[in-house]
């Protein structure tokens, strides 16, 4: 009974363990209405800030190029997602929807519709891009997606040239799933991939002009905590609750049946 009662405190102990993670893979909740920004930039430079379960919208002309950025942190899997509405008359229109990460390096899509047609008729398109899990460290010649800044970019790819110039609106938001420990790896990055935060000396940033200033609301994790400690943990102590539990099943009752007589 002990040992099935030591089980039972084991097992609620991993429910606890497991509940904040679980609830960190909830999307950030959109902010008020109000302060979301209603432009765009037309390079990376000039990329307007947004952050995650934000919805920015911004009006253009159809050609231009629109930038928006935001920070993504590591064991976030990162969606970015388009909206573009077309003008009432127009041809066939195929739109794009790319992401790059802080050093401007484009960033592939796991699925969804990166790049999509519109017929003469639409009144819109939609576009999607689930990016990789950001990892805390990498390899310099690897591509993988790193903490930092992340650029989107919205623009037309295929656009008859009667419909240059047209109006347009785009509406965009990132949102991210919290992946956790199954993406964990050893190391970190010395400064998130924020261009222009390691332009000058340590002493020296916190006056240094950065080109993106948004940050994760809980600010940039270190990389070397993640939950897989405490399934780490949790695993040991049922290992040796189950090494307890088999001793005390196999043991006996700690008597021989037979006490040898006496000499």
């Amino acid at each position: 009974m002990r040992v099935i009662r030591a089980l039972s405190a084991a097992l609620l102990t991993v429910g606890v363990a497991a509940g904040p993670a679980a609830a960190d893979a909830s999307p950030s909740p959109s902010q008020d209405g109000s302060s979301a920004p209603t432009q765009a930039g037309t390079s990376f430079r000039t990329a307007t800030e947004i952050e995650q379960g934000q919805r920015a919208t911004a009006s253009g002309s159809t050609g231009d190029y629109l930038y928006w950025s935001f920070p993504a942190d590591t064991g976030q899997r990162p969606t970015v997602r388009a909206t573009v509405k077309l003008p009432e008359t127009h041809a066939a229109q195929t739109w794009q929807i790319v992401v790059y990460d802080g050093l401007r390096r484009r960033q592939a899509c796991q699925y969804g519709a990166q790049t999509r047609t519109a017929a003469a008729d639409a009144s819109s398109v939609e576009l999607a891009c689930v990016l990789r899990t950001v990892r805390a460290w990498s390899e310099p010649w690897a591509n993988d997606p790193l903490p930092g800044t992340y650029y989107i970019r919205v623009t037309p790819v295929g656009v008859a040239t009667a419909d240059l110039g047209l109006p347009v609106g785009t509406e965009v938001r990132a949102d991210s799933e919290d992946v956790g420990g199954s993406a964990a790896v050893d190391g970190s990055l010395a400064e998130p991939l924020v261009p222009g935060i390691a332009s000058k000396p340590e002493e020296e940033q916190q006056d240094a002009a950065v080109l993106a200033g948004l940050e994760p609301e809980d600010g940039w994790t270190s990389g070397w905590w993640s939950d897989r400690w405490v399934w780490t943990a949790v695993g040991g102590i049922l290992a040796a609750l189950a090494g307890v539990g088999g001793y005390a099943l196999t043991r006996g009752t700690g008597r021989p049946s037979r006490v040898p007589p006496a000499a």
